[in-house]
């Protein structure tokens, strides 16, 4: 049956956003765990701002838009809760067992473990989507086994590198979170303006948007300052990838591939401004001590989580304990799927069923 008059990979873009993951994806950690306020990003709405900046690259360069924004969607759907922390505690949970990664996640989530079709497990999407998530940032030397798995069944050329649509998926990425980010630490009272002035790049752009805003309110100003950081990086990226199509000589999606270089980016100037960014946000804003002191919460409810299911699976409920493999190994796994599949409340809202609400730890208790 042809629901639509849709191509492969509007296909692929709106069977992601109709999948179950993609919804669970709003209570889950981009910045602050399960945040009190409203108005702060999580993972749901960061995907979203992902896609509109990778469209609008996209179509900049006369790429496919649909598959751009297929990738910007799903490339975080395979995060557990909590983010980073979450990861690492997953990550440490299951060392011997393969270990986890968010990204490896995101191809078994699209794959394996989302299953809404009668007669095949996964979503059945393109193989450029999946090659597309597997690679954007470069190629994979070292895949894990969730990854692995996939590559057996389906062989994504690990080795080479990505489509440009996938490579603006990835820079889409950095240039949606080191901006809004900014945003989000503001609005918390973690970053201040003078902190922030400490940036050259920052500083420039603010200074300019004073210029000519000069009687506007400073709410309205670091706002205006949000968006124009993102024009500027934005702009940069098409600039750069032409220059980077027409000096390498690419005519198709092959030589892209074959190109042994990433084409779609930053200028190496910018490049260097972005990372001086990030070092600037890790010190201020993801290593504040508030923040740490949520990190240190939530590798605690993961990591416990990870032993009371393995010394008692029926805990995952019926559901998920009547599928348990029975290999150790593959148990472990199963149990990992399970938690990864979690938003922040529910993580809480399980370790306090078992451990009790008390033993919440504080920073994680608003919740």
């Amino acid at each position: 049956m042809v629901r639509g008059p849709r191509d492969a990979f509007q296909r692929d873009r709106d069977r992601v956003i109709h999948s179950i993951a993609f919804r669970r994806l709003r209570h889950k950690t981009q910045v602050f765990v399960a945040p009190d306020g409203d108005h702060y990003r999580v993972r749901l709405t960061h995907s979203i701002e992902v896609a509109q900046i990778g469209r609008g690259i996209a179509r900049a360069l006369g790429l496919n838009e649909d598959l751009t924004e297929a990738l910007c969607l799903a490339h975080d759907i395979g995060h557990p809760p909590f983010g980073h922390a979450g990861e690492d505690a997953l990550k440490a949970a299951m060392f011997e067992h393969g270990g986890f990664d968010h990204n490896g996640h995101t191809l078994r989530t699209l794959a394996r473990l989302e299953c809404p079709y009668p007669l095949f497990d996964g979503l059945n999407l393109t193989w450029e989507t999946l090659e597309g998530l597997a690679k954007h940032n470069g190629p994979v030397r070292h895949p894990g086994w969730a990854l692995s798995d996939i590559d057996r069944e389906i062989p994504l050329d690990l080795g080479s590198h990505a489509s440009l649509e996938a490579q603006i998926a990835a820079v889409a990425d950095d240039i949606a979170y080191d901006n809004h980010d900014i945003d989000d630490g503001l609005r918390a009272g973690l970053l201040s303006i003078d902190q922030l002035m400490e940036q050259p790049f920052v500083a420039a752009n603010f200074r300019a948007v004073e210029q000519r805003f000069p009687t506007a309110p400073r709410d309205r100003l670091l706002r205006e300052l949000v968006r124009d950081q993102i024009g500027v990086m934005v702009n940069d990226v098409i600039a750069s990838t032409q220059a980077n199509v027409a000096e390498a000589g690419v005519a198709n999606v092959g030589e892209v591939r074959a190109a042994g270089r990433t084409l779609g980016g930053f200028s190496p100037e910018l490049a260097r401004t972005e990372r001086d960014l990030k070092r600037f946000m890790y010190a201020n804003l993801y290593h504040h001590p508030s923040q740490l002191a949520a990190a240190a919460g939530a590798k605690q409810v993961i990591g416990r989580l990870f032993e009371a299911y393995a010394a008692e699976p029926r805990l995952m409920g019926e559901d998920w304990s009547a599928r348990l493999p029975g290999e150790e190994c593959a148990t472990a796994r199963h149990i990992g799927d399970y938690i990864a599949g979690m938003t922040d409340r529910f993580a809480i809202d399980r370790y306090a069923d078992i451990f009790g609400r008390e033993e919440v730890p504080e920073a994680l208790a608003h919740v």
